[in-house]
């Protein structure tokens, strides 16, 4: 199989060096509007692959000849945000980049899987799936498998727990409205609720939604990239291996959970074919506005967006 990978920032060059670190595929495609950038990152890492074991072949361009008949096209181009922006600061010049390098990459892999990634993401999703012409199965985002492992990483700090025996959902859009399910929350089988009062459950939360904009006043140049590059590796690995994870997405909704022509994060399967199932779930009354809240929020976002 062939993967491309556009933006070779630090989530592309990152998510680019877990798949040669891995040996996912043969064909491994890194593509940026910088002329050195790509080739030098992509060169370094096949210099890697004798001692890795390797054999990932790694291409670095500036056009998209080299990325033709790719399976998967992963797009992370976009600015990052910076210190007290939201994701939805990004809109505007994001919209035009997302439109930009999806026209390009269809052009040259019509058969392909995309997997957005680029912010705000939800919005970006449907930015693509409506310049691509692609199916909806075809066209998803990362979001909720990164909110998820972060919810995940903030319940192992708090119980002093291993992350692997801790099982999380969260739904919704990919932003501080996102809906972190502690009803469906688990700790090696037992419940959130039998191990921590409300209160602490509540800060754990309101931590996952503020986790990204947590790390960028940080970095205060940049934003999160290693937890974001092992999420979406995850994601193309189940569609590589036809694994059928079943794994927070962002997918286009037609009448789930009651929304339609929407981009939301909900439990999605992931296989060769890209999104193969939607899952929804019985939720309470109060998970039912929040993510109606959440969807409220993605949805201005997109009317927002001129195509």
């Amino acid at each position: 199989m062939k993967i491309t990978v556009i933006g070779a920032g630090h989530v592309g060059a990152t998510l680019a060096q877990r798949i040669v670190d891995n040996d996912l595929v043969k064909d491994l495609v890194l593509v940026d509007i910088v002329e050195g950038i790509p080739q030098g990152k992509a060169l370094d890492m096949w210099e890697s692959t004798p001692v890795l074991g390797s054999d990932c072949r790694v291409i670095g361009t500036n056009s998209y000849e080299e990325t033709k008949d790719s399976d998967i096209v992963v797009i992370t181009a976009g600015l990052p945000r910076k210190p007290g922006m939201s994701r939805e600061d990004l809109l505007a010049k994001n919209v035009e980049i997302v439109k930009s390098v999806t026209k390009q990459a269809v052009e040259f892999s019509p058969n392909a899987i995309l997997v957005v990634v680029s912010n705000p993401l939800d919005a970006m999703a449907w930015t693509a799936l409506k310049v691509s012409g692609f199916e909806p199965h075809r066209v998803f985002g990362m979001a909720g498998v990164l909110d998820t492992a972060r919810y995940r990483s903030f319940i192992a700090l708090e119980l002093n727990v291993s992350t692997k025996d801790i099982q999380a959902l969260v739904l919704g859009g990919h932003g501080d409205s996102m809906v972190p399910l502690p009803r469906y929350t688990m700790v090696g089988g037992i419940p959130l609720t039998e191990l921590l009062p409300q209160d602490r459950i509540d800060a754990i939360v309101e931590r996952t939604r503020k986790g990204g904009g947590e790390i960028v006043s940080l970095l205060k140049t940049g934003s999160a990239y290693y937890a974001t590059s092992a999420a979406i590796y995850e994601m193309v690995e189940s569609i590589v291996k036809d694994k059928k994870r079943l794994l927070p997405g962002s997918a286009y909704l037609q009448g789930e959970y009651g929304f339609h022509d929407i981009y939301l994060g909900v439990p999605i399967k992931i296989g060769r074919t890209g999104v193969e199932k939607i899952f929804e779930l019985r939720l309470t009354e109060e998970e039912k506005n929040a993510l109606a809240r959440s969807a409220g929020d993605v949805k201005r976002t997109i009317e927002k967006i001129k195509l």
